[in-house]
């Protein structure tokens, strides 16, 4: 069946549609309703079943002999060592897992917080929560004592699993000293903390509190598989850069679990057995989906990597982990192609590997520049799927479905609706938008299997964040338009949408015009107060590496570019360049915070910051061409 078959079944039976997607799946009890819809906004999948999401994910595989297949292969070029997982060492190290979280008298419905960095263990705690029906909540590695301790106070955890440090590429990240201040901070204390200690840097360990992990692990009595309900909670997942109160994302078992198995055939075209990459954290959604529970749902080998895309050695890292463990699908975010091209800009690394087994390359997490994506291409020859989804639905809402039909690549759009989510562009009264005219990114409710149920503890919100502007839709947040052929083009976030002498533009469009001249690495653009126009576009661009033609003439480049492809109605005017952005840890560029400091106001460190020095370069760069004054 062709994409638009496979979709419309979704949008005209979806209960029968899910139904048949639900037999990836291995249930204890079958549902009384596929869908409940008794309760809107509140949908619910799979009402009354049960399952086990460790079991599907672990325990079914070693039933059905494969249990000397890999199932995590740990690649960590920062301690030099790797590492493969079977299924069935996987269902041993998990099953003990879950015994010590037993023997800490952790029971179904309870939390436990895991603050872990890239290794075997992190899976196998998750994995180990899920096993007896406790709720996980991972925070990823490294993040502060204050934004630890929010997550600690909100999701009030019996337990916690962390390692004693992380591994950057030049320096030693102190996991403990942050937990500890953490749990001091907190008004809610957690019984007990298993701690991973490892050799690079031991944590000291509290008495009384704290267990090892290892010594744990020897004597845990294995623990059996807990029959959940559907509808019950599978993880926590807190949305990164959160300030005061943070938003919980609840996932639940029964509708995650299929969302997971089925986008991996339909949407990666990824089979049991095949190698697959989600070059993440597990402190990410992406991690959590599909370093995790997806590729193992499905029964495929997950590689963990800790490392980077340049500098663990070089910018050829992601070629050799390709090759060494024949991976047929990788998935990561722009920024990581972004700063492969702009270290190694004719991909020489290249030439030094053996990449013949790749099928496809997936990116998602922020917009993808057409330049990017054609580059990518270009060096790799094999189809590169531009992607979009949010920490808040778990899994694609718009992609090339290449298990489906793969449709034709328009760089610069994530091409179509994913079957089951009706996504639709809306005008600030609720009225659908003409074609090509940009509006808000709508998903018409219910919103399919996988997507969050609620945030924890705090159903109001969940309503008033996402619910409110237009009832029987979710508000994506993002701001974009529909072409001919129904692509979607998600072009900013509503915020970023900008304001020019009563023009509406989007910065998405002035970037993706700078991302393709040969000199720029990677850009962004935010909209800086003006009080003639309202708002004006600045541009911060970086360049490739070893450019040395004239930086005025580069810059006068860049602004012709703009006004020819964008129009004199931008009113672009204004490019600095700078070493580098400002960017969480998961690749975002951090243009609220950029747009704050234009235009002179207070903000607030973003929690999730990879390198907080890079902003007083931002400020700098900013206040050489008459931005960044405070009043």
């Amino acid at each position: 069946m062709g994409y638009q078959t496979v979709y419309d079944r979704s949008m005209s039976d979806p209960a029968a549609f899910w139904a048949d997607a639900a037999r990836l799946i291995d249930w204890d009890t079958p549902w009384d309703q596929v869908l409940d819809s008794s309760n809107p906004p509140f949908y619910r999948w799979f009402s009354g079943a049960t399952l086990n999401t460790c079991y599907n994910a672990v325990d079914r595989h070693v039933i059905a002999g494969r249990g000397d297949q890999a199932a995590i292969i740990h690649d960590s070029p920062v301690t030099d060592t790797k590492t493969v997982i079977t299924y069935a060492q996987l269902q041993d190290q998990v099953a003990r897992c879950a015994g010590i979280l037993k023997s800490l008298g952790v029971t179904k419905g309870d939390r436990v917080i895991i603050y872990m960095p890239m290794v075997p263990e992190a899976l196998v705690a998750m994995l180990g929560c899920a096993r007896i029906g406790a709720i996980h909540s991972v925070v990823f590695g490294g993040f502060s004592s204050r934004e630890l301790a929010t997550r600690i106070d909100d999701a009030k955890p019996k337990v916690m699993i962390a390692g004693s440090c992380g591994i950057e590429p030049n320096r030693v990240v102190h996991y403990k000293p942050l937990l500890d201040a953490a749990i001091d901070l907190a008004a809610h204390k957690p019984a007990n903390c298993v701690i991973l200690q490892r050799p690079q840097e031991p944590g000291t360990l509290t008495p009384g509190r704290d267990l090892s992990w290892a010594e744990a692990m020897e004597t845990a009595e294995p623990a059996d598989c807990v029959p959940v309900a559907a509808t019950d909670p599978l993880y926590i997942l807190y949305t990164s850069g959160t300030t005061g109160q943070p938003k919980g994302v609840v996932r639940d078992n029964g509708g995650h679990a299929v969302a997971m198995a089925w986008s991996m055939k339909h949407v990666y075209d990824v089979a049991p057995g095949e190698v697959f990459w989600a070059a993440s954290d597990v402190g990410w959604v992406v991690g959590h989906s599909y370093i995790v529970y997806a590729p193992l749902l499905l029964g495929c080998t997950s590689i963990v990597y800790e490392g980077k895309p340049v500098g663990t050695p070089d910018a050829g890292a992601f070629w050799r982990v390709i090759q060494e463990h024949r991976v047929s699908v990788l998935f990561t975010a722009p920024t990581a192609f972004r700063a492969i091209k702009r270290d190694d800009p004719s991909a020489e690394h290249l030439a030094r590997y053996d990449l013949t087994g790749l099928r496809a390359l997936f990116l998602a997490g922020e917009r993808c520049d057409p330049d990017t994506l054609n580059w990518a291409q270009k060096i790799l020859g094999v189809p590169v799927i531009d992607h979009w989804w949010q920490t808040e639905t778990g899994w694609a809402i718009a992609a090339n479905c290449l298990g489906i039909e793969q449709l034709p690549i328009k760089p610069g759009s994530p091409t179509r609706a994913v079957p089951g989510y009706d996504v639709q562009v809306l005008d600030d009264e609720g009225e659908p938008v003409k074609q090509g005219d940009i509006g808000r990114i709508m998903i018409k409710l219910p919103m399919p299997p996988g997507c969050l149920a609620t945030l924890w503890g705090n159903d109001e919100r969940f309503v008033q964040s996402y619910m409110s502007i237009q009832p029987g839709y979710y508000l994506t947040g993002d701001a974009g338009y529909m072409d001919e052929d129904g692509y979607i083009y998600v072009m900013s976030r509503i915020d970023d949408i900008i304001n020019v002498a009563g023009h509406r533009l989007s910065t998405g469009g002035m970037e993706a015009v700078l991302a393709s001249h040969p000199d720029v690495a990677e850009c962004a653009v935010i909209g800086a107060a003006d009080q003639l126009k309202g708002e004006l576009p600045v541009g911060l661009v970086v360049f490739k590496s070893g450019v040395n033609r004239d930086k005025t003439l580069i810059l006068k480049e860049l602004v012709d570019l703009v006004r020819d492809q964008i129009g004199p109605v931008a009113a672009f005017k204004t490019v600095v360049v700078v070493d580098r952005l400002p960017k969480t840890r998961s690749g975002k560029i951090l243009r609220g915070t950029m747009k704050a400091i234009a235009d002179g106001k207070d903000y607030r460190l973003p929690a999730t910051i990879d390198d907080p020095a890079i902003l007083d370069e931002i400020t700098a760069a900013l206040s050489a061409i008459g931005y960044a004054k405070h009043d």
